[in-house]
């Protein structure tokens, strides 16, 4: 089983895979439970090839949920995180380092950063010149070892994000699992917890009443926006470490020969 892990990433599996299968988890139980996987013949060869396709169709599931939630969560939040913390009226960010970052950033994008003159005439063309440089710091930024506090604070709102985007649809399954155990119960000769079928079928209905408490009561927008706007600060502040990158190497650079 962990083998087949292998064919996804560490963000794949963590951020997409991981609040799929939690969302999901009553149904995961009663398949594992319910179902006599003794009398289903299949090869190891198809069984791993059907779960191996079963964890990419979930992993693309939860990031499909977690980008149609994403609009109305930055909607809500005044915008892109790192797009707000940027502007002159934020107070999260010291505004002397990021007078640092705009000056360092435009210097790589070519585009001269807005002026508080700028920025106050006009602000949506001063978020235009904020969101190019979160996309450049995205893209300078993907080196997990480089930038381990950003990257952790990456997965952390890339798995909230999908699990609230999942929200319904695991309230759905699990109401639909329900439903089935209830079932199975009332098609039950007697409720006798020594039958195997009932146990594993009372097995389920625990797994499905913690899973609902925690989807309805932990897995909130809040719960998503806070760790937007902690993800959103790290990739500011990253800056720091490009531009110390920046300045190591310059002083590594040889003198210039003027023989």
């Amino acid at each position: 089983m962990t083998g087949l892990f292998k064919f996804l990433d560490a963000y794949t599996l963590r951020a997409r895979l991981f609040p799929a299968v939690l969302a999901a988890a009553p149904a995961l139980a009663a398949l594992a439970l319910l179902i006599s996987w003794e009398r289903i013949a299949l090869s190891n060869v198809i069984a791993t090839g059907a779960l191996l396709v079963l964890l990419f169709a979930l992993a693309d599931f939860a990031r499909k949920q977690g980008l149609q939630v994403e609009p109305d969560l930055y909607q809500e939040m005044g915008g892109k995180p790192s797009v707000v913390m940027f502007r002159r009226g934020d107070p999260t960010i010291d505004e002397g380092a990021k007078d640092q970052y705009r000056q360092f950033i435009a210097g790589k994008i070519n585009r001269p950063a807005p002026t508080a003159a700028q920025e106050a005439a006009d602000q949506a063309a001063s978020d235009s010149w904020y969101d190019q440089a979160g996309i450049w710091l995205r893209t300078n930024t993907r080196d997990a070892k480089k930038f381990p506090i950003l990257w952790s604070e990456l997965v952390s709102y890339g798995f909230r994000r999908n699990l609230f985007g999942s929200k319904w649809p695991a309230l759905a399954i699990n109401m639909i699992v329900v439903a089935i155990c209830g079932f199975v119960l009332w098609r039950s000769s007697n409720f006798d917890m020594s039958d195997d079928l009932v146990m594993r079928t009372v097995l389920v209905l625990i797994v499905a009443a913690i899973h609902a408490v925690y989807i309805a009561l932990v897995v909130t927008r809040e719960g998503v926006r806070e760790a937007a706007r902690r993800y959103g600060r790290e990739l500011i502040l990253s800056c720091q470490t490009l531009m110390a990158g920046k300045a190591a190497a310059a002083k590594k650079k040889p003198p210039a020969n003027f023989d």
